[in-house]
């Protein structure tokens, strides 16, 4: 339960300052929990890992939680996009360089290897590097010795690789893109992220998490979801996953004045999508209906993070525990939500 519980800590803790804790990583679905069980059990491991998956999923979020839900969550956790950096630089970029191994080196500079000495480090879009530059890659990963470009002296860290990519890399080594021996070498502790499409239920708590940070970031009252929102959350494709999802809702809460959003397209300029239909609720009821939604999408939201333990979930709410379990019996009758017995 310990490891369970740190996962909740590292994604969602208030207060704290990484990334790791925006949230990103938050749902109920199937597809979504899987996918977190199988973080916690490669934080418990040391070998490489990748992860694959679709643009805006979440793969950076999900390798910082591996790094800080391990025991190298005190020692630097370092990111890297691969297809940012030329061809010509990464070698460097990763290994260092001695002084004068290349024009305008004038000094010697650790990589990023030796900067994450002890930690992990990111390899975003895998895919994009160099057939030479794969070469270099595995033979670190076959003892964690490597050379600094220009020098003589062979060199080790203790650096756990962290692969992602958002390409099929099974395919590329058939096709001969990818070295087949780094992929064998990575792909011992893999897994992939699911869509947002593929998580039903998830868009609207991730969507509400949204919000309630938006309001702490730019210190405004909280703002809920319509109905007809929620319902477009939940049936909309989001080819961009969370990542969209996350625009969206920053760019509708900032041109928003009211306190409920009401979109039902991913595009500003449709405007007459946002108007209310000739058979809309009155505004209390329609409200009464944004704010049970959002009493229940939280209540599960901090029972997740709280590991299914209800004092730990009204601590993290700031409310007596009294309060707490009166608000899940609201919604949840018979005192029982998912595995949680409220007495």
């Amino acid at each position: 339960m310990e490891q369970s519980n740190r996962v909740d800590r590292v994604l969602a803790e208030p207060g704290r300052e990484h990334d790791v804790d925006r949230p990103n990583l938050i749902g109920t679905s199937p597809a979504f929990l899987a996918a977190l069980e199988l973080i916690r059990k490669v934080a418990a491991c040391t070998a490489p890992v990748l992860i694959e998956g679709e643009t805006g999923t979440g793969k950076e979020l999900a390798a910082r939680a591996i790094h800080y839900m391990s025991a190298r969550r005190n020692a630097p956790f370092v990111a890297v996009n691969c297809g940012a950096i030329p061809e010509s630089l990464l070698e460097s970029e990763l290994y260092g360089h001695e002084r004068g191994a290349y024009t305008d080196a004038r000094d010697a500079a650790p990589g990023l290897i030796a900067q994450a000495h002890g930690g992990s480090l990111l390899l975003d879009e895998i895919e994009t590097m160099s057939q030479r530059t794969q070469v270099v890659l595995l033979r670190f990963l076959q003892d964690q010795e490597y050379r600094a470009v220009g020098g003589r002296r062979t060199l080790h860290a203790d650096t756990r690789i962290i692969a992602s990519s958002n390409a099929d890399l099974e395919a590329m080594t058939t096709q001969g893109q990818f070295r087949q021996d780094l992929f064998f070498r990575l792909n011992v502790l893999a897994f992939r992220l699911p869509s947002l499409r593929e998580r039903p239920g998830d868009a609207a708590l991730l969507a509400d998490a949204f919000l309630r940070r938006l309001g702490q970031r730019y210190q405004r009252p909280d703002k809920l979801l319509h109905v007809e929102t929620e319902a477009f959350l939940r049936d909309y494709a989001w080819p961009g996953n969370v990542r969209e999802l996350e625009n969206l809702i920053h760019r509708e809460y900032l041109f928003s004045e009211d306190d409920v959003l009401h979109f039902t397209s991913p595009r500003r300029e449709g405007i007459a999508a946002r108007a209310p239909s000739a058979h809309a609720k009155t505004f209390k009821c329609a409200k009464a209906e944004v704010v049970a939604r959002f009493e229940r999408s939280y209540v599960t939201e901090v029972l997740s993070m709280a590991g299914g333990n209800v004092s730990l979930a009204a601590r993290l709410a700031h409310k007596e525990r009294s309060a707490f379990c009166r608000l899940i019996r609201k919604h949840w009758p018979d005192g029982k939500l998912g595995s949680t017995n409220v007495p």
